[in-house]
């Protein structure tokens, strides 16, 4: 005798308990569980998620740029993610930005070229200040000529996200005429300040064969080339510092444009 085979269904999670499980998720991985069904969208567009993928400090934040917090506060919380992911918070009287990263929710900042220590970068006859339309900040630093290339930028790890790998990129272009980096590579490196050492990595900003290319476009027309990274684990491991200098010495380079270096989470691809 044929012996047939019943299933039955699990009773079906509510949809808050659902909703508290994506909190621990992420952005990505809310916005595809949205496709699972119906009660999944819902859950997955409740301020209960998107608030958890806010950082906690996310107003004190905003509340030290231009932006008027009310006018964000109208937002709900997913659209006030998306919103922070696409519109960079300008800090520091316009020399910092703040994003959050569309992956993981996760802090970005951008330190601009004001923020970082330039090597006679307010001396005329080296560098101009100038303002780019495509650039988030209302300045940037264009080499006009130098034989010796020093930058370096600092950010204290509590203001970023804790248990995060970062990677930082220098985000830069070139003029209409540059000179001295097609076969000049310069030396880069990510560390923390106190520590000895650290792993210098050696990179061209302009590459003199296309299969050596290590830079990338960026969708608003700047490049990015990666410094390197660092873990923050609780935040409290002091201050980073991002270096740029010259590999070969007394070279005469120009028509370098800076914009920033921008330091966000790394992705695991």
């Amino acid at each position: 005798m044929e012996r047939k085979m019943q299933f039955t269904l699990p009773p079906a999670l509510p949809e808050g308990c659902i909703a508290n499980i994506l909190s621990f998720t992420s952005p990505l991985d809310a916005c595809r569980s949205a496709l699972v069904s119906p009660t999944f969208r819902s859950a997955a567009s409740s301020d209960a998620v998107w608030e958890r993928f806010l950082p906690p400090d996310y107003q004190d934040i905003i509340s030290k740029s231009s932006l008027k917090l009310s006018s964000l506060n109208s937002l709900s919380k997913k659209d006030l993610v998306f919103h922070l992911c696409h519109h960079p918070v300008i800090l520091n009287n316009g020399s910092l930005s703040f994003t959050l990263d569309k992956w993981t929710g996760k802090k970005c900042y951008m330190l601009g070229a004001r923020e970082l220590s330039i090597i006679w970068g307010d001396t005329h006859t080296y560098w101009r200040w100038l303002s780019r339309p495509e650039s988030r900040f209302s300045e940037v630093a264009e080499l006009k000529v130098v034989c010796w290339l020093d930058i370096k930028g600092k950010i204290d790890t509590k203001t970023l996200s804790t248990k995060t790998t970062y990677a930082a990129y220098l985000v830069y272009k070139f003029a209409t005429f540059r000179h001295g980096f097609k076969r000049s590579p310069v030396n880069m490196q990510v560390k923390f300040e106190e520590e000895e050492g650290g792993v210098t990595s050696i990179v061209f900003l302009d590459p003199p064969f296309a299969t050596r290319e290590q830079s990338q476009h960026r969708e608003n027309g700047w490049m990015e080339i990666k410094m390197g990274e660092f873990y923050n684990e609780q935040g409290d491991d002091g201050t980073v510092v991002c270096s740029l200098w010259e590999a070969d010495n007394f070279k005469c380079k120009q028509g370098l444009i800076i914009e920033g270096i921008e330091l966000r989470p790394k992705r695991n691809l």
